[in-house]
């Protein structure tokens, strides 16, 4: 892949129009901190830069980025609501029907969801300036986001359960695996939800392929967390499931393995982006680029994720970027399929 010539600093218009679907509204809305006023003084002078990020990054993780933001950047305060990428969308279309958007920056796994949010105006265009050290396919061409980390669907197993483990999708349609495979559930994970979609577009697999791999019985767990703990407890000796959470596991001790699928790997970037109705988009912009800083992405890879920069390594024992037969679709046919493509899973499994 060549590089981005993306110039700095990005902005640029968005003329695509994608229809973001309608998702059900909580039940209760807990306070997060709100995005209005963030910009202006307090009592004292001084301007307010707090910001909050609505993230479906695990805890830890989020809380050590937070904590280098701020010791980055003096005066900024970050707050944080997290929740998995469905639950994020549900709240923001609460929050879209109640009056306006309360965070200032969105930090969650996959790019059809930032499509959709950009096309109907609801986030802004980026202004930072660490883009142009980024790869072409993760930097949205019209500004409105940025990938932060690549993370890899991997085929996960028990060595203690599975004596000769797949190495590819197809492989999982064998009936040596019924009764045997997790995988996370495509209505709560982002990167499940993208996976179906892009599976689906592969002349090789399809849903050809999707029916058979329903047919031998897989669990469907609520997100990757509980899978990749399926699969170290040996509950489930294969899991379908994001590759540093294996990585995390076997260097806690856990009896597990991956394979990287021969016949592609889907990856989401984890974009992040700033919303259109955030009052603090200097301090927002500045959260988005340390992302995708140098130091931010040497914590990405402490982090035991694959960088988004070509600059910083890869976690201990992870393959070079280079090494790996990653899948890339066209983003605006899996943003375009990826809700039929969940359910059409969904029809299947009931």
């Amino acid at each position: 892949m060549q590089r981005s010539t993306t110039s700095r600093p990005i902005a640029r218009t968005r003329s695509a129009v994608l229809s973001l679907t309608a998702v059900s509204a909580l039940a209760a809305l807990t306070a997060c901190g709100s995005a209005a006023g963030d910009d202006t003084a307090d009592a004292g002078g001084e301007t307010n830069q707090t910001i909050t990020v609505y993230t479906s990054e695990p805890q830890a993780k989020i809380d050590e980025i937070v904590s280098a933001f701020e010791e980055q950047h003096d005066g900024a305060n970050v707050e944080v609501f997290r929740a998995a990428t469905g639950e994020l969308k549900a709240r923001l279309a609460t929050e879209q029907e109640s009056g306006g958007i309360q965070a200032d920056v969105l930090l969650a796994a996959d790019v059809p969801t930032f499509e959709a949010y950009a096309a109907e105006g609801a986030l802004a265009e980026l202004d930072i300036d660490n883009a142009g050290d980024l790869e072409d396919n993760l930097v949205d061409k019209e500004g409105f986001w940025v990938g932060t980390r690549i993370i890899p669907t991997v085929i996960a197993y028990n060595t203690e359960v599975i004596s000769d483990a797949p190495t590819s999708w197809a492989e999982l349609t064998n009936a040596e695996y019924s009764g045997q495979i997790a995988m996370p559930n495509p209505d709560v994970s982002g990167a499940a939800a993208f996976n179906t979609a892009v599976w689906l577009a592969e002349d090789d697999l399809g849903e050809t392929w999707l029916e058979d791999l329903v047919a031998n019985d897989p669990t469907v767990l609520e997100s990757n967390g509980p899978v990749g703990q399926a699969v170290a407890g040996g509950t489930n000796g294969i899991g379908i499931v994001v590759d540093y959470v294996i990585r995390e596991l076997a260097e806690q001790g856990s009896p597990v393995d991956l394979e990287y699928p021969t016949d592609g790997v889907p990856y989401v970037s984890q974009p992040a982006g700033v919303f259109a109705d955030s009052e603090n988009q200097e301090t927002a912009n500045a959260f988005v680029d340390f992302l995708i800083s140098e130091q931010g992405q040497q914590l990405a890879v402490e982090q035991s994720y694959l960088p988004v920069r070509g600059d910083v390594g890869v976690p201990e024992g992870a393959p070079e970027l280079a090494e790996l037969n990653l899948l890339d679709p066209d983003l605006n046919e899996i943003a375009a399929t990826q809700n039929d493509a969940v359910d059409l899973f969904n029809s299947m499994v009931r």
